[in-house]
């Protein structure tokens, strides 16, 4: 799956591989120390914050469960 913001995608492939190995090698072993994988979620997180805030995408927006709600039926306003 891509990123949510295009220029975003490189870090993330580059995140993913890392976590997948830390997963497998690390993790699977007993290892739970995540610190490997850190500065690539951190350069990835800081480029999605930069894509959601171009999209006009706010974090209390994501968070939000309208699943079986009424807003789930409904059609977003437009920007």
């Amino acid at each position: 799956m891509n990123s949510i913001g295009e220029t975003c995608n490189e870090f993330k492939k580059q995140y993913d591989s890392c976590f997948h190995l830390w997963f497998a090698e690390k993790f699977l072993k007993g290892d739970t120390n995540d610190s490997m994988c850190a500065p690539m979620f951190k350069v990835y997180q800081q480029c999605v914050k930069k894509a959601m805030k171009e999209q006009h995408i706010e974090v209390k927006d994501v968070e939000v469960n309208h699943l079986g709600t009424d807003q789930e039926k409904s059609v977003p306003p437009r920007s």
